[in-house]
């Protein structure tokens, strides 16, 4: 069912209004609840491994990729323009907050993680949202495909279990060449973890796609970690386990030469965060028949991003997997993201140290089924057979988010649609 067509000064009277209000004016009643409650506990039960997984890969400690689903996905639902839209920790950001670790740390991190913040709301305020969509499809295929082919390379290390001689590169090429010099340190036991985990998610999602098959692996592969005493690296093991707790917030160091040093890096979590929320919010409304706001999502997406920056968390954007699995689940609201957050909130609080028994290797295989599936593969084949030029943009943009970075990419990639674009017009 659509929402109701809106007058022109009811249009600009709700330009900022979130969904969750419109909600509530609307009326909710216990069937509402029911049915959000359960979406909300379906869509923790994804986000609960995979948040972890997520900050692991980016080089920061698992409790960061849970404060981020807590806080984070609790602003967005309760703020957001999208009705279904669950907001978290997001595998296209790992690259992008690996490297931003590496360069300026973890206090660098959350300090550009706030600053994006900032620069979001300002965009949403400035009536930006719509222009997100201006960046060519084939630009956005090909910046997907260099995303996950970097996740999954960055995740061989622990798929394999293996030992490099020194620490990992941080730039693609000479990271796959120290990869290919540590094969022969190959941990069987890791390796096989890791098998298991692909193969149980891939077959639980083939016949039985109802139920919950990340949780499901990675508490099988835990559990037999356990029982078999595999010498294979576990959260607790490396990380020392996982907080029962939030920490309290405080304020990033706003130091002027700090801010000025991360100011790139928030600048592209802008760049990425905006595309990749909006993108969801539209896949949420061609699965409902909603329309959301997306300058209210971009404005909720500022305030998340600065409130879990206060936490100390990581970049928060709406997730296309994570809210597809909220509309699927019969989410009739907000409420049911803002329970997602409570949920996880509870585990935090009732459950960390079970977290401690994960093997890195399970989340590596995790991270592995995500970076396939965040291929378009039928997006890949369309250009390649009936659209050249496209073809070509996505393939510069692929190539330069491999060989350089996301923001690279994207600005050949986008370039080069431009210029083709021009040439078949003055034709």
């Amino acid at each position: 069912m659509s929402d109701p067509p809106m007058t022109d000064a009811a249009k600009a009277s709700n330009l900022y209004l979130p969904k969750l209000a419109t909600m509530l004016r609307d009326g909710y009643g216990l069937a509402d609840l029911r049915a959000d409650a359960i979406a909300g506990l379906t869509v923790a039960i994804v986000a609960l491994p995979l948040s972890m997984a997520i900050a692991i890969a980016s080089g920061v400690g698992p409790e960061r990729g849970l404060y981020t689903a807590i806080v984070g996905g609790f602003l967005v639902s309760m703020l957001g323009g999208s009705r279904f839209q669950i907001g978290g920790p997001a595998g296209a950001f790992i690259v992008l907050v690996a490297s931003t670790v590496h360069l300026h740390g973890i206090d660098g991190l959350v300090l550009a993680t706030f600053l994006s913040g900032l620069m979001l709301a300002a965009g949403g305020m400035l009536r930006l949202g719509n222009l997100v969509r201006l960046i060519p499809a084939p630009v956005t295929v090909g910046f997907t495909a260099g995303i996950a082919v970097i996740i999954l390379v960055s995740q061989i290390r622990d798929l394999l279990g293996l030992t490099l001689a020194g620490g990992e590169p941080a730039a693609f090429a000479p990271k796959v060449a120290a990869l290919v010099q540590a094969l022969p340190s190959l941990s069987l036991p890791a390796a096989a973890v890791a098998l298991g985990v692909i193969v149980i998610i891939l077959a639980v999602r083939r016949w039985r796609p109802a139920w919950p098959a990340l949780l499901i692996a990675v508490s099988l592969a835990s559990g037999a970690a356990v029982l078999l005493n595999l010498p294979v690296e576990t959260i607790g093991s490396k990380f020392g386990g996982v907080p029962n707790h939030l920490p309290m917030p405080h304020l990033p160091d706003l130091a002027w030469p700090k801010v000025l040093a991360v100011l790139p890096a928030a600048a592209a979590f802008t760049l990425l965060g905006a595309i990749e929320s909006l993108l969801s919010a539209v896949v949420a409304d061609g699965m409902t028949g909603r329309r959301h706001r997306s300058n209210m999502e971009l404005v909720a997406q500022g305030i998340a991003n600065s409130g879990v920056a206060l936490f100390g968390g990581m970049p928060v954007t709406g997730t296309i997997a994570r809210t597809a699995t909220n509309v699927r689940a019969g989410a009739h609201t907000p409420v049911s993201g803002i329970l997602h957050a409570l949920y996880l909130l509870a585990f935090v609080l009732i459950a960390a140290p079970l977290a401690a028994y994960i093997p890195l290797a399970a989340l590596a295989g995790l991270l592995a089924v995500v970076a396939w599936n965040m291929v378009e593969k039928a997006e890949i084949a369309h250009l390649l057979r009936e659209n050249r030029a496209g073809a070509a943009v996505m393939a510069v943009t692929l190539a330069l988010t491999l060989a350089h970075d996301l923001i690279a990419g994207i600005a050949a990639g986008c370039a080069l649609a431009v210029g083709l674009a021009w040439v078949r017009r003055e034709r």
